[in-house]
């Protein structure tokens, strides 16, 4: 008799991901367009929005090719991975998904202590020059970075918790413990 098996979780996983690298190119995109906006078009205190600009365009930029790059893959990755799923659920888990899946979150690993490292360079920027009129490039770029790196945080925490539900699953295929549908 034929065994089927509960695949689905493959294409959640792939659909958040889809949904959320496309509110981070948008963010990205946003960020970019403030930054520009901040740097040339801002007339009212003119330090603190330059150095607000520099944070923006950064990891606004940065947003803008992750977002971009993994939102256009991920349809074509969702199907190559269900369709060999498929075929060979065991090998090609054992082999291929859950290293490729074990690296991705040790990659959040180091994200998030880059993250908080930012953050905390973030405050400390806000802290020594928040009352300092003659350093508003420095307190602006830390408003901002701290910003910024909040939203990374929090959008790389939900990230991490979708691929930690999906690695373990994954992690059932290898184990033989595939819920039946």
């Amino acid at each position: 008799m034929f065994e089927q098996r509960d695949f689905t979780f493959i294409y959640k996983y792939f659909l958040a991901e889809k949904q959320a690298t496309l509110w981070i190119l948008i963010l990205g995109i946003i960020a970019v367009i403030l930054s520009i906006i901040f740097w040339f078009f801002i007339k009212n205190n003119p330090s603190f929005f330059k150095g607000a600009a520099i944070p923006l365009m950064v990891l606004g930029l940065l947003q803008m090719v992750v977002g971009y790059s993994v939102y256009s893959r991920t349809d074509k990755q969702k199907a190559d991975i269900a369709y060999k799923i498929g075929m060979e659920p065991v090998s090609f888990v054992k082999s291929a998904e859950l290293p490729r899946m074990q690296k991705v979150m040790k990659s959040f690993e180091i994200l998030k202590w880059a993250e908080i490292a930012l953050f905390i360079t973030a405050l400390v920027l806000i802290f020594l020059f928040r009352l300092n009129a003659g350093r508003a490039f420095w307190f602006g770029f830390g408003v901002t970075l701290a910003i910024q790196t909040a939203i990374l945080f929090s959008l790389d925490f939900f990230a991490e918790k979708r691929g930690a539900i999906y690695t373990n699953e994954l992690q059932k295929i290898v184990s033989g413990q595939v819920v039946q549908p």
